[in-house]
């Protein structure tokens, strides 16, 4: 599992999220995105239905009828019902699915106000078995990769 840490200085989830997901999608890969949050899901949904004005990336939450359809499913907790192999943690706090993590990749986003979390997750990760991880944090617009192990 690679495991991607994403420091928000500049820009919140909800305008994040939406670009990470793109790529993703792009990749062929299916998405998670959890929130405990009911407001910012509804934030990253609008973001991911308004991303350009030529298109949008197709979403809707766990609750709704056919999730399990969904490419990029929006929930409060780590299930994924679409079968997703990305999973975005965007409330910056950190979760894992039940039994084996069933994610290639975990987008981890954090702010300020979870960055000592974050740091704490960054050492409980590090040695176990098949992780990678990958710090990024904007700097001047653009992401910049940081650190890795």
């Amino acid at each position: 599992m690679r495991v991607m840490f994403y420091q928000l200085s500049r820009d919140p989830a909800h305008a994040v999220v939406p670009l990470l997901a793109k790529k993703s999608l792009e990749a062929g890969a299916r998405v998670l995105v959890v929130s405990g949050e009911e407001r910012q899901r509804a934030e990253i949904s609008r973001g991911l239905w308004t991303l350009s004005p030529q298109s949008f990336l197709a979403n809707g939450e766990a609750s709704d009828p056919h999730a399990e359809h969904q490419p990029i499913l929006l929930s409060g907790e780590v299930s994924p019902a679409n079968g997703a192999s990305f999973l975005f943690l965007a409330d910056g706090h950190w979760r894992e699915g039940e039994g084996e993590a069933p994610f290639e990749r975990v987008f981890y986003l954090f702010d300020n106000d979870t960055l000592q979390e974050a740091r704490q997750v960054w050492k409980d990760l590090r040695g176990r078995d098949g992780v990678t991880k990958e710090y990024w944090a904007q700097e001047d617009g653009r992401w910049a990769k940081k650190a890795s192990e």
